[in-house]
């Protein structure tokens, strides 16, 4: 089991830990400040630094679906460390930064448009959201306006746990409509966006976010696809870009 430091603290960037697990291509730690792919966000990337190796990390995954285990990928030219060294990890800031800013424009997006989520994806510039829904939005202006007064209100992002059998007696929670909250460890991660009873949102996640949303910087909505009868893909820009 690799200890998951970016569940506590997102902004951190780099730690010293111990190497538990050496294979092909990759190595494993008894704690990381890596985020692993899951959940439409991409797994970070960043450096090893170690006695006798110094590698790219190139991203970090899941080892055959074990949510538990986290294995940091090297390039071709990178050397593994043994098992058992002391080595540091970074993360490649700057990039884990636009990821948490676009995941968390994704969660306002969701609540600016109340339909089951199908599918998602989060990079560096944009971020996508499917639903569930037949028709296109008709203003998208004021959609996108609405996101923009979020953003600019500043408002609190902030984790917390709930039991499984509470969640599962407040299924409207879970707006993603394919894929479910993993359990089976008695609790599940929460992000609230929003405090007390000016709570915007609040849905499971694992992933990385930021500490507010005025962090996010303006939006844009980009293109609304139709994929499928009655399923329909809505990009999310930064304005920046």
């Amino acid at each position: 089991m690799t200890e998951f430091l970016f569940r506590e603290d997102p902004y951190r960037t780099d730690t010293e830990a111990t190497v538990t697990g050496v294979a092909a291509g990759g190595f494993e730690l008894d704690r990381t400040v890596f985020y692993a792919a899951s959940g439409g966000q991409p797994g970070d990337s960043g450096r090893l630094v170690a006695e006798r190796a110094d590698a790219r990390v190139t991203t970090a995954v899941h080892p055959d679906g074990d949510r538990g285990r986290i294995v940091h990928l090297v390039g071709d030219e990178g050397e593994l460390p043994a098992l058992g060294a002391r080595v540091r990890v970074a993360i490649d800031w700057p990039r884990r930064h636009r990821l948490m800013r676009m995941h968390s424009a994704l969660h306002l997006l969701s609540v600016a448009m109340p339909y089951g989520v199908t599918g998602g994806a989060i990079g560096e510039d944009k971020g996508r959201l499917d639903f569930d829904m037949p028709e296109p939005p008709g203003d998208v202006e004021a959609l996108e306006a609405r996101l923009n007064d979020w953003v600019a209100a500043d408002l609190a992002v902030t984790a917390e746990w709930i039991g499984e059998e509470e969640l599962a007696a407040r299924p409207e929670m879970v707006k993603t409509m394919k894929v479910k909250p993993p359990v089976g460890q008695g609790r599940v991660r929460l992000v609230r966006i929003g405090t007390g009873a000016d709570t915007l949102d609040l849905q499971p996640c694992g992933g990385t976010h930021v500490r507010s949303t005025g962090e996010i910087g303006r939006l844009r909505i980009g293109r609304i696809e139709k994929k499928g009868r009655e399923n329909r893909r809505v990009n999310l820009h930064f304005a920046e870009a």
